[in-house]
């Protein structure tokens, strides 16, 4: 018989034991909620704006006429770039861009508006960092849109005051127009791609940490191990129990971040957004299985958590958000795909910018599901040598040892 108000051994005392432990053990509910809510928090004000404007540049103009000062002018007008300092020469300049105080230098040559009038191509020459890609194609972009403008401007006054109709005028120099049309995110808004993909990543190195330490608690030592399967009934009763409440929490904790992404922020939601839940319900077991597998595996935990963060925290760098994967080498194309992370992103871009219909965005979650059925049958079979080695001990040898004592 079992005492009145207490549950028998199974599934639900393990399911319940777990969330007793968070007022015990404040570290592991940091873990799971506080930490995730906080990184996320901070990334979403980090990428609120959305986009880089008014990066600062500086410029040196050795021609000073009209010209150069019209294309200045033009150059600080884009919304890419912002003319901060005026240097006297190019040492100046790269003082300045090593320093990080601008982001580009702009030169204007000498003679630059007399070559222009003379129908000669005089070269503006632009000096930026490669390194900070973001904000150097940012500054380029401004530059490359501002001064082309006021040099074809300039050529279309010389051509009509020579005679030439207008229509003439404007068809020599842009004899192939391109119709540019921006797909997906028009805008051209980083918060649309770089926080979906952020977030994802935190949380992945998150959840397989945090199930590394969680598990780990109880199967770290041959005597946790035992309680742990007596409370449970048996051992997958009671890896059940563990993983579940952890499963809970964090889909709670990407409900919040999808709330304030596409609540607050307004990010796009084109898609279907029960195909986007099943996505992360997907996203989150993948993870939690490979904690629950490492804590199985290793031994001390904190080798477990090590190893899970070794091999989740590269992750945004495998994903294709920084770096197009198409052009990755073999190794890091291969760790990409082994990434539950990286397909969930699959998933989420396609049911949040793009709005990609359900029967060309299976492929992202079919992997997902099997990745799932494939860590939890390595799981099984973990559990099974567990047991294995586990079992009672021949009668023999149990009445030798009895005699002995």
């Amino acid at each position: 018989m079992v005492a009145k108000g207490r549950l028998r051994p199974g599934f639900l005392l393990v399911f319940r034991r777990e969330f007793d432990r968070f007022s015990r053990r404040r570290l592991l509910l940091f873990l799971t909620t506080v930490l995730p809510l906080l990184l996320m928090g901070l990334l979403a004000v980090v990428f609120s704006a959305g986009l880089a404007t008014r990066l600062p540049i500086a410029v040196l103009d050795l021609d000073g006429t009209d010209l150069s000062r019209t294309i200045i002018r033009t150059v600080d007008a884009t919304p890419d770039t912002a003319i901060v300092r005026s240097v006297g020469d190019l040492a100046e300049g790269r003082k300045l861009i090593l320093s990080g105080e601008v982001r580009g230098l702009l030169m204007l040559p000498r003679n630059l508006e007399r070559d222009v009038s003379g129908g000669r191509r005089p070269e503006v020459v632009f000096f930026y960092n490669t390194q900070t890609m973001t904000s150097g194609n940012l500054v380029l972009r401004g530059v490359n849109s501002a001064v082309p403008a006021v040099a074809a401007g300039i050529r279309l006054s010389l051509r009509t005051a020579e005679g030439q109709p207008l229509e003439v005028a404007q068809a020599a120099l842009a004899p192939i127009p391109v119709q540019v049309n921006p797909l997906f995110n028009p805008a051209l808004n980083y918060a649309h791609f770089l926080l979906a993909a952020l977030l994802p990543s935190v949380l992945q190195v998150v959840i397989v940490t945090t199930m590394a330490y969680a598990v780990g608690l109880d199967v770290e030592t041959s005597h946790r191990l035992r309680v742990l399967r007596r409370l449970g009934g048996g051992l997958w009763p009671a890896i059940a129990g563990k993983i579940l409440p952890y499963t809970l929490l964090f889909l709670v904790v990407l409900g919040i971040s999808d709330w304030v992404l596409f609540g607050v922020l307004g990010m796009p939601l084109r898609g279907n957004r029960y195909v986007l839940i099943l996505a992360g319900v997907l996203f989150i077991l993948a993870d939690q299985f490979i904690g629950v597998l490492l804590a199985l595996l290793l031994r001390p935990m904190a080798s477990a958590i090590s190893i899970g963060t070794l091999l989740m925290a590269p992750a945004f760098g495998f994903m294709g958000i920084g770096f197009p994967r198409i052009g990755m080498n073999a190794f890091a194309y291969g760790w990409g795909q082994m990434i539950p992370g990286t397909w969930y992103l699959m998933a989420r871009v396609d049911q949040t910018i793009r709005g990609t219909p359900l029967h060309l965005s299976w492929k992202p979650i079919a992997v997902l599901f099997f990745m799932v059925l494939l860590l939890a049958s390595l799981t099984a079979l973990r559990l099974k040598v567990i047991r294995a080695r586990r079992r009672p001990r021949s009668i023999p040898q149990t009445i030798a040892e009895g005699a002995m004592e």
